[in-house]
């Protein structure tokens, strides 16, 4: 290793792989990052402004455009309202000159009532039968307030169109009761108004009525005439011009808005703010220098920490290798922490397998002794069951089903490594095995994890008393119910332990009487379950049905306790 080398392995004391790499990444990273912060926050800033500032800017160029075409349309309303021929009362001549003057452009005159009928409209030919206006409202407004009034967009009643008025209310009321002279303008005509070449790609302008609908609209975001804005977009909109910014689809946006100065409509246009990002020629150029400049230093420091990690990982593969060959190992010294605390859990590990290799050898030991428990236990139940029968047949079939619960209740231990099973499911699996189902067995008590012997003995005795009531119980009758409770009881003085108490009952069964003769079967759920629990049992043949009880310590039960 050369000199500088070793400068920098002294430079690194024992640190976690995180701080190695935490280094390398700030040494790297750094200066360049905040170079290139720099250059962008002051980019990003500038166009931002000057975006901004376009958007408001575009907005008051369509706002003027529009404002002098509403002041063309209301100097044309003025003069129609003056004209000779409705100041003497000839409506057919004022008809004819009117629709002459402005049949080469989009304006339509109509004379209303104040209650909306209309009296004469030039988009009619004269004479022709005429709606009420859609919108008469707008002349009431005019009436009130002495004003002309521009109207919001709404569908038009006779050109079915989406339409906007200006209103003029008549010094002196006209022939037939006209009260307003209306110049009526088609929303589409302000297209041109509303457009502007200068708006950059993924914008789009509109004109917005009063009540901030669409009079017409122009770019991506087009949308119908009469289309309602965006009630949120609409809050933005503070004072008579700005800009605002917004924010859709995860994705940054900007706005320009500038109300008419003599109508209460705006003007707005709105797009990506990212728009109009500039060139990054320039920032890339001097990234691609500055990362040039650091490359070799990254380089370096990232050539020194790959030796501490090539050195700790040979060293924890040295101790693995000796694992797999079954030696107990050392934890070996490296330079990050984390390479240390494999090293020691790897060192833990061959002290666990040893370990683990000892109590393979004890329960191999351990099941040699249930084995012998098991043939000892299914011998003396042959013994048994021998002496009550003399058929092959009825042996091998008592034999067989007794020795299905026994198999039944290893099964389940052996999942858990002979380490219990809840007492509930015991019930539901010998229950099962017998009767095929559970239909008709209801079970209550606390959840209590049962040992390996009680387990075997438990099985052995709800295997017989399953069995009989299948044969002559309960269960034998579709009627029938079986019920199983236990209980933990207090003890009954100081010192004395805790019992449990198991009972079997059922119910809506034949009659019952007391067996004559005693067999394997009242052997097992009589004498053989108080031995094998130390406890009490107690055979109720009540004419209702048979009650099973067992009484015993808990500790004859439990997990823990020695089988």
């Amino acid at each position: 290793m050369s000199r500088l080398g070793r400068i920098f392995l002294g430079l690194f004391p024992t640190a976690s792989i995180g701080s190695y790499l935490a280094t390398m990444a700030i040494l790297a990273t750094l200066p360049l990052l905040a170079f290139v912060v720099f250059l962008l926050l002051q980019l990003e800033r500038s166009q931002f402004q000057a975006l901004r500032a376009d958007a408001a800017q575009d907005a008051q160029t369509i706002s003027r455009g529009v404002e002098r075409k509403l002041a063309d349309m209301e100097t044309t309303l003025a003069l129609i309202a003056n004209s000779v021929e409705l100041q003497q009362g000839d409506l057919s001549a004022f008809h004819a000159r009117v629709a002459e003057s402005l049949k080469d452009s989009s304006l339509y005159v109509i004379l209303a009532r104040r209650d909306g009928i209309q009296v004469l409209n030039t988009r009619m030919p004269w004479g022709a039968p005429l709606r009420p206006m859609a919108n008469p409202g707008s002349v009431v407004s005019a009436l009130r307030s002495g004003n002309v009034e521009l109207s919001d967009v709404f569908l038009g009643a006779t050109s079915q169109r989406w339409v906007v008025n200006l209103t003029m209310p008549l010094v002196e009321r006209g022939p037939q009761g006209a009260d307003a002279a209306v110049l009526t303008q088609d929303a589409e005509s302000f297209v041109d108004l509303a457009s502007r070449d200068s708006l950059p790609p993924g914008w789009t302008s509109a004109l917005l009525d009063n009540q901030g609908r669409m009079v017409v609209s122009n770019g991506v975001d087009h949308q119908p005439a009469g289309t309602a804005m965006d009630p949120s977009w609409l809050e933005l909109m503070y004072g008579a011009n700005g800009s605002a910014v917004y924010y859709k689809d995860g994705q940054q946006y900007l706005m320009g808005y500038a109300k008419l100065p003599d109508w209460r409509w705006h003007a707005v246009v709105w797009g990506p703010a990212d728009s109009l990002q500039g060139s990054f020629v320039d920032l890339w150029k001097s990234l691609l220098t500055g990362s040039v400049v650091f490359l070799a230093l990254i380089m370096l420091v990232v050539s020194v920490a790959a030796h501490h990690l090539r050195s700790a990982i040979r060293k924890i593969a040295c101790m693995a290798e000796r694992i797999g060959e079954g030696d107990i190992v050392s934890p070996e010294r490296t330079k990050i922490v984390e390479a240390n605390q494999v090293a020691v859990a790897l060192s833990n590990a061959s002290f666990d397998r040893a370990e683990a290799e000892e109590r393979i050898h004890f329960i191999l030991q351990e099941l040699v002794h249930r084995t012998k428990n098991i043939l000892s236990l299914v011998q003396a139940m042959m013994r048994q069951l021998a002496r009550g029968t003399d058929d092959v047949e009825d042996f091998q079939r008592a034999v067989s089903g007794r020795l299905a619960g026994l198999a039944q209740s290893i099964e389940a231990l052996a999942k858990q490594q002979w380490a219990g099973i809840a007492l509930s499911s015991l019930v539901e699996l010998q229950l099962t095995t017998v009767t095929g189902s559970f239909d008709r067995v209801s079970k209550r008590g606390p959840e209590l994890l049962v040992n390996a012997n009680a387990v075997q003995n438990l099985g052995l005795v709800f295997h017989e008393l399953a069995t009989n009531s299948v044969k002559y119980g309960a269960l034998s009758v579709l009627e029938g119910r079986l019920r199983i409770e236990w209980q933990v009881l207090e003890p009954e003085a100081e010192g004395d332990e805790q019992r449990l108490r198991l009972t079997w009952t059922e119910l809506h069964g034949p009659p019952v009487t007391a067996p004559t003769r005693r067999g394997f079967g009242s052997t097992v759920i009589e004498r053989h379950a108080a031995s094998a629990f130390a406890g009490e049992v107690t055979l109720d043949f009540n004419s209702n049905g048979l009650r099973w009880t067992l009484v015993a310590p808990l500790s004859s039960f439990t997990v823990g306790t020695a089988d």
